[in-house]
């Protein structure tokens, strides 16, 4: 598989966690980049962190790495590769898909490492 390009997003992003029945607060999410997911077990909502959100459970202090698409859904171990060489660098990730691409979240002291792990693989990284 040739290896593709990561844009690395500036802002620092907040991981939140809800009940399952929460209202999303869609009039606070403005920013240009957010996710929401909804089980039926909780809500997940990613933002960035300047955005106050009343949850009881989150992390902040997460960096994005963009995966370069839009990628074809027959493309096959794209998060798989780039999770395994960053779980080589002792980095733990939280990813995210889209219809178009996938976004790669490592906590914001990890972002230089990563870098430089996915570099290290022939990643080419660019930034915003």
């Amino acid at each position: 598989m040739s290896k593709l390009t990561l844009k690395v997003i500036d802002n620092e992003f907040t991981i939140h966690r809800f009940s399952a029945d929460y209202e999303i607060p869609l009039d606070q999410l403005t920013s240009k980049f957010f996710s929401i997911t909804r089980t039926e077990d909780e809500l997940s909502i990613v933002c960035d962190s300047t955005v106050e959100l009343s949850s009881k459970v989150s992390e902040s202090g997460w960096n994005a790495l963009k995966v370069l698409g839009p990628l074809d859904f027959s493309l096959t171990g794209i998060l798989a590769n780039i999770s395994k060489i960053l779980a080589e660098a002792s980095i733990s990730i939280f990813a995210l898909s889209t219809f178009d691409t996938d976004y790669i979240l490592v906590k914001s002291e990890t972002l230089t490492n990563a870098i430089s792990s996915l570099k290290n693989d022939h990643y080419c990284i660019i930034y915003n």
